[in-house]
């Protein structure tokens, strides 16, 4: 009983820190919300067409596939399995609302169903099929979750190649009622978005071109102005047998070499033709090497500087430690500021297909 009492208290105490209440409540509306559905799923068993018409049933449905509602679709095809054979006012069936609206677990789960590859066959009122829909753009709220709009272009190309590897082959050809193809559709509508992606792309690889540029200027001349002069018989570097010291020259050749690198590829970002299909890959790809040879490079430029720093001061580390802590500063700068970014191109770019497995099944 007092250990009843003790895990009782220790809960109320965490429902007082921050955040943890509203993820209780967060919960809590979860699971009510659940319990709701199924209760109405039991219902919905009971209703014919008209009564699921008149108590807007089947709007709810397809709200729901908008707003990417997975738990409550799979529970109301649970319940009436037909639901899955609707379509909505425009005549765009289940499928392609799932597509319109970038719905990838909803649009995913329905390619898991049976009979899910007749549904590519359909047309909307304006001769519209599945790739037709995949072409036109994104809704703006699936479009805001994404950074940048090179991101946004990128991701948008992944739905309409994923979706066209999977469609009849006659699909890829069609043309609706403007008598435009679904590469029509996808170019025209994705005019302005590429462009967009297009100045996005040059002024992140512009501002950071000039970062690996300064990089390599001052690299290049420590490697000539190196700490202790040189020996003037020799011509060798004076502490050339100590280890600070080649930790000095190794870190110094890696920061060049890979600043070096990372200007290369924002030369090559800056120089791209910026077609449709440079978004896909190759510009992605340049980016997320430029800027993690950036961070190499930013980060060995401060090792180098603090090997240095060991060097001349020579064991006086109440002055050497903080001047190093400081020297860290710029990396953890440029980690706060441009390492999600990069994280999430990594992940945009090599992330699984749309189509992933679902385990769901209605049946």
């Amino acid at each position: 009983m007092q250990a009843f009492f003790g895990l009782r208290a220790l809960d109320l105490m965490l429902l007082k820190l921050p955040g943890i209440k509203q993820i209780y409540d967060l919960k809590l509306i979860h699971t009510l919300s659940i319990e709701v559905l199924k209760c109405m799923c039991e219902h919905i068993t009971t209703l014919n067409r008209k009564e699921s018409e008149e108590g807007l049933l089947f709007r709810a449905f397809f709200e729901a596939i908008q707003n990417g509602m997975e738990e409550f679709v799979v529970a109301l095809l649970k319940a009436r399995p037909q639901t899955i054979k609707l379509v909505a006012t425009n005549s765009r069936n289940t499928l392609m609302c799932a597509l319109q609206y970038r719905q990838e677990k909803i649009f995913s789960f329905f390619c898991s169903s049976d009979g899910w590859k007749l549904r590519f066959h359909g047309t909307d009122c304006f001769g519209n099929n599945c790739l037709h829909i995949a072409g036109m753009l994104a809704p703006d709220f699936q479009l805001a979750c994404i950074s940048g709009a090179a991101l946004q272009m990128q991701r948008e190309l992944q739905w309409f190649k994923e979706v066209q590897s999977i469609v009849p082959e006659w699909c890829k050809k069609a043309r609706n009622k403007e008598g435009e193809t679904p590469s029509d559709v996808f170019t025209k509508s994705h005019k302005e978005l590429a462009k967009q992606g297009e100045k996005w792309m040059k002024a992140t690889a512009s501002s950071s071109s000039i970062v690996g540029s300064l990089i390599i200027t001052i690299m290049f001349a420590a490697i000539f102005t190196v700490p202790g002069g040189h020996n003037q018989e020799t011509g060798f570097p004076i502490l050339l047998g100590k280890k600070s010291f080649m930790v000095f020259l190794i870190s110094d050749a890696i920061s060049l070499f890979t600043a070096s690198i990372s200007v290369l590829m924002f030369l090559g970002i800056l120089t791209s033709r910026y077609a449709e299909e440079d978004f896909y890959k190759s510009l992605p790809q340049k980016l997320i090497l430029g800027l993690s040879t950036l961070f190499i490079s930013i980060a060995t430029m401060m090792v180098t500087f603090s090997s240095a720093l060991i060097i001349m001061l020579q064991g006086r580390w109440s002055v050497i430690i903080p001047i190093i802590l400081l020297a860290a500063l710029p990396i953890t700068l440029f980690m706060w500021l441009q390492f999600p970014l990069l994280v999430e191109i990594f992940i945009s770019t090599y992330r699984p297909g749309i189509l992933v497995k679902t385990k769901k099944q209605w049946h």
